[in-house]
């Protein structure tokens, strides 16, 4: 059985196993970074809101042996736990008022989530995107977020520039940069003390959450302060959604020794949907500003 089929042979199991007052379809989900899930939503009526179960490692298991009706059960039983945790009352997103303190940004890459920016507000930077999420944080569902869309702001009547300047103050206030070395990041970690000299110079740029914490470059301070203290310009190395690396641009490594090892960085240790970028990034003390770098 194929893809297609399973995933059709699932939404029949499910109806049979729910009853004619759910709506049981399949629905296509583009994450970043281009990711497209596959997954599968029951609602009834009354529901405002569903989870989206995804059905990729189902169907794992199920090429592995496991029996389509014990699939469809986990299905089953997995939606109603969700469904607990998702008894919240949204009216209140409609009211930009009641949303505008929890809306932050975070910084992904352009070209690979073109489909997805079609239809959400954004602005180019180097040849990244800053979007806009809503951050719900509940006793019942932790933290979660909500990735902002055009129909959004045509529901609040905002643009995107407000939208920008909300979510540059929320950052400030509620997330604010957090830049630690590595040596001290390595040390707090181990608790062993380190003695590579050159571990001095490397450091850690996020955000207070350590949740989408790149876009801190966006407003950073610290980034100048950094760099007069070096007496450098500096080499911004991307290294997830959530951080980015900072260090001396002291010419001693060609930028392609950089551009290999945030390559197998980005291959072998960060998540396909949180990779930022294969480029390498230099804050020019002399400009005060971010520029990608294209030798």
């Amino acid at each position: 059985m194929d893809y297609k089929e399973f995933t059709d042979s699932i939404v029949d199991l499910l109806r049979e196993r729910m009853g004619a007052d759910y709506d049981i379809r399949i629905t296509n989900v583009t994450k970043t970074n281009d990711i497209r899930l596959t997954g599968v939503i029951m609602m009834r009526e009354s529901d405002k809101i569903s989870p989206t179960i995804y059905l990729e490692e189902p169907y794992r298991q199920y090429c592995a042996g496991a029996d389509m009706q014990e699939i469809a059960r986990r299905i089953e039983v997995l939606y109603r736990e969700q469904m607990k945790e998702f008894d919240l009352d949204f009216d209140f997103f409609k009211e930009f008022e009641c949303v505008r303190d929890r809306i932050f940004h975070k910084i992904i890459h352009y070209e690979k989530n073109r489909s997805l920016l079609e239809d959400v507000p954004h602005f180019r930077w180097c040849d990244l995107a800053v979007v806009f999420y809503y951050s719900i944080e509940d006793s019942m569902l932790g933290r979660a977020s909500i990735l902002i869309h055009k129909n959004h702001l045509d529901m609040w009547g905002q643009d995107t520039d407000e939208l920008y300047r909300n979510a540059q103050h929320n950052m400030r206030r509620y997330m604010p940069e957090l830049l630690v070395s590595m040596q001290e990041l390595v040390e707090e970690m181990t608790g062993v003390k380190s003695k590579e000299e050159k571990a001095g110079k490397l450091y850690v740029l996020t955000n207070s959450e350590k949740l989408y914490g790149a876009s801190a470059v966006l407003y950073s301070g610290k980034i100048k302060e950094l760099a007069d203290k070096m007496q450098s310009d500096l080499l911004i190395l991307p290294s997830s959604v959530h951080e980015v690396l900072l260090l001396p641009d002291d010419h001693e490594r060609e930028y392609d020794f950089y551009r290999r090892m945030v390559a197998e960085v980005n291959t072998t240790q960060v998540e396909p949907e949180e990779v930022l970028s294969y480029s390498l990034y230099r804050y020019n003390r002399e400009k005060e500003e971010i520029e990608e770098i294209f030798v």
